[in-house]
């Protein structure tokens, strides 16, 4: 992918070279060539290009979200009993009968 990119640059270098060494050409409009035919374009391209990977590592990062919110939400298996008083906690309230 990236090879037709470095290639696709390299000719735009040249044609802006071409331009501003030639005598009726000049830096201005040699800038103007790399920029409109090179940079503008191949941003647009690797940015399509690069769709698939990208909607790839969001299904991972979304996928490793989902899993860290299921192992935090399983039940502690320490062995004691859920909710027991800890030293320094308030004692739970009941109501009268």
């Amino acid at each position: 992918m990236y090879l037709v990119v470095i290639a696709w640059m390299y000719v735009v270098l040249m044609m802006a070279v071409a331009e501003a060494s030639n005598t009726t050409g000049t830096v201005l409009g040699a800038i103007i060539t790399f920029l409109l035919y090179g940079v503008l374009p191949m941003t647009i391209v690797v940015y399509v290009m690069r769709t698939p990977a990208r909607r790839k590592e969001r299904k991972a990062r979304e996928a490793a979200e989902v899993a860290a919110a299921q192992a935090s939400a399983e039940p502690d298996a320490g062995g004691h009993a859920t909710g027991a008083a800890e030293a320094g906690s308030v004692a739970p309230v009941r109501e009268k009968d």
